[in-house]
């Protein structure tokens, strides 16, 4: 393993708050693999590269030859996380979080190494949870601890309701980090009370209590609020590879570096000169925006797709050629007033998930036939302009109706 120092600054990079940063120094000195936490409730079927940045950083320590925990909260998302919430967060049934954690999963070890990897549920620890032990756990934490937390402050001065079960959140994420024995926890910088209530619990069982990592959030691709899919400023983990480069390309200048750090492969070295290159103003945004825009798709659609990516977004934005097309077969039938309603026809093609979506996609323009613009609201068009027509949405999407 590398010296203490020297894994400490490839920890440290791109993180928000190390609590204690001495504890970890003294964990790291031992010179042994340690236990590194991280726990999700799966409340969504995709990711996007804001989830992924704690994964990054669990990557890293991977690297490092530690241990890594992936604990899926089939235990405490039938609670509902309430950190940074103002009402009660409705709880997931199991079979959602059966079916969210199944894709979860899948898309994590896209960055996690999956051979060194341990996923647990935390429902296989908490639902045999009989109420002796349940109320010895409950014990140990105080109302007042509990309304330190800014969530739940916030929520008692302004007198609205806090179900008495989202207390028991805390406390049940903190019994995680007793079961598994962890040396780090990482989270979101959300999540620090949480990680808190780890150490607290953990002290007070005997243990050597796990130092609070936490992570920032990353902000979407409009440079101004966290990457939210309900923003329309993400990026997916399972976006195809076109898409993916498009939207990392649209970055504004002042993120390229965060985004080497937080969302890249790059060891910290060469991301340390990245932006150092920013800052003097000798580096090129452009061409380090592509390389990164590759690397992150290499990352998640395989060795040379973000080569291939870029010579499409090359062909659409610099040659201005159509995008690839399938070719797709649709039933024309036309309606009362002798036009075919377009909405389903983009619905059949996969260019809109829904009619709704579809006349949306029309009335901002983004819906083109044969190169020429759908006209807002115009939604019944002549068959002879859909017959075989080259359908596009936006930039990148594309149908051939045959």
């Amino acid at each position: 393993m590398l010296s203490a120092e020297e894994q400490l600054k490839v920890i440290e990079s791109g993180t928000m708050q190390i609590v204690p940063l001495a504890g970890l120094k003294k964990k790291l000195a031992e010179g042994r693999p340690l236990t590194i936490k991280l726990g999700v409730d799966p409340t969504s079927p995709d990711l996007h590269l804001g989830h992924a940045v704690p994964l990054r950083k669990m990557r890293q320590f991977q690297d490092l030859g530690h241990n890594v925990v992936l604990i899926i909260g089939s235990g405490t998302a039938l609670i509902g996380d309430p950190s940074g919430r103002d009402s009660t967060r409705p709880p997931l049934t199991e079979e959602q979080v059966e079916a969210n954690a199944a894709t979860y999963v899948e898309q994590a070890m896209k960055v996690l190494d999956p051979e060194r990897t341990r996923v647990v549920f935390n429902g296989e620890w908490l639902k045999p949870l009989d109420l002796a032990r349940m109320l010895g756990l409950m014990g140990k934490f105080t109302v007042a601890r509990i309304l330190e937390r800014e969530d739940f402050s916030n929520r008692y001065k302004n007198q609205q309701p806090i179900a008495l079960h989202e207390f028991l959140y805390p406390v049940l994420q903190a019994y995680d980090s007793v079961v598994v024995e962890a040396d780090v926890e990482m989270g979101g910088n959300d999540q620090i009370f949480n990680l808190l209530a780890g150490r607290d619990l953990m002290e007070k069982s005997g243990m050597e209590p796990q130092v609070a990592l936490t992570m920032p959030l990353l902000v979407g691709t409009d440079g101004a609020k966290k990457m939210s899919k309900s923003y329309g400023n993400y990026v997916g983990l399972t976006d195809d590879a076109a898409d993916m480069y498009g939207k990392l390309m649209s970055i504004p200048d002042e993120l390229i570096a965060t985004y080497y750090r937080l969302a890249s492969t790059l060891p910290v070295d060469e991301v340390d000169a990245i932006e150092a290159g920013l800052s003097d103003g000798t580096a090129d945004p452009y061409r380090l925006k592509r390389e990164l825009a590759a690397n992150i798709c290499d990352l998640y659609h395989g060795e040379g797709a973000g080569e291939k990516a870029a010579a499409a977004f090359d062909a659409l934005f610099k040659e201005h050629k159509r995008p690839e097309a399938p070719e797709v077969a649709v039933e024309l039938v036309p309606n009362d007033e002798g036009c075919i309603y377009l909405p389903p026809v983009l619905v059949a093609c996969g260019l809109a998930k829904s009619a709704g979506e579809a006349r949306r996609l029309i009335d901002g323009g983004a819906v083109r036939l044969n190169d020429e613009p759908v006209a807002p609201k115009d939604y019944n068009v002549d068959p002879a302009r859909v017959a075989g027509a080259f359908v596009q949405v936006g930039k990148r999407h594309a149908a051939q109706l045959v």
